[in-house]
């Protein structure tokens, strides 16, 4: 999203003769909003993130592409639209934010670009922690913390959170996680129904957690508690 008075992370400033690069970003956000992504907070981070910088090398080619790409582990990184709409559920500015299933990086450095004011993410596996450490680290997004830890059970000391969001569909979401909503708080998942996943928001209020099954599909990869053993 182009325009003035907008704070940029260092070392994303777009450079000025990569005007390549310029329209690949622009037709990559457009082709959000034809998926029916609006919230332009999220295009704006969207847009400058570069979802390339956060790909397998073999993959990077269809990073801007509107699909999941294999990671290490076994694992995937989500297809942006997905990504999209839990964070406009999320609402993460200014909030302290817990990130369950680092995964590759990307949406962890869209959490920071989007104002949270603190990111703590959690991943299982510590090929990928690791590996999205050192991304996050060179590209700026050093303020964000990982840690090898199982998401669903955060330690804690983790204390707790303003939003959390669920990298991941799950068969239904964990009493720990719940109960580490501060007051007010939102969590924004996807739960396995019968009819493939659906996003799935929480929030913690005065009278207890209320809970909101959405009918929104979200293309996305089961999420396994627990810490793992290898990799």
């Amino acid at each position: 999203m182009s325009g003035t008075g907008r704070s940029f992370i260092p070392g994303l400033e777009p450079e000025p003769e990569d005007a390549a690069g310029g329209v690949e970003a622009a037709a990559f956000v457009l082709g959000l909003r034809a998926r029916g992504v609006r919230d332009a907070a999220v295009l704006g981070a969207m847009e400058r993130v570069p979802r390339e910088a956060f790909a397998p090398l073999a993959f990077r080619d269809l990073a801007r592409r509107d699909i999941a790409l294999p990671l290490p582990c076994g694992q995937t990184m989500t297809a942006p639209s997905v990504i999209a709409t839990m964070l406009a559920a999320l609402s993460p500015q200014g909030a302290r934010v817990l990130e369950v299933g680092t995964g590759s990086g990307y949406a962890t450095a869209l959490l920071v670009r989007l104002g949270a004011a603190e990111v703590v993410s959690l991943e299982r596996y510590a090929t990928l922690a690791r590996n999205a450490r050192s991304r996050l680290d060179a590209l700026g997004f050093g303020a964000a913390t990982v840690g090898l830890a199982d998401g669903c059970a955060p330690p804690p000391t983790a204390g707790g959170f303003d939003r959390i969001l669920v990298n991941g569909s799950l068969r239904d979401v964990p009493q720990d996680l719940i109960e580490r909503l501060n007051p007010g708080g939102r969590l924004v998942g996807a739960l396995g129904t019968p009819a493939g996943p659906r996003l799935v928001a929480i929030a913690q209020e005065a009278d207890g957690p209320w809970r909101q099954v959405r009918e929104t599909p979200l293309r996305i990869s089961p999420l396994t508690p627990g810490l793992a053993a290898i990799l």
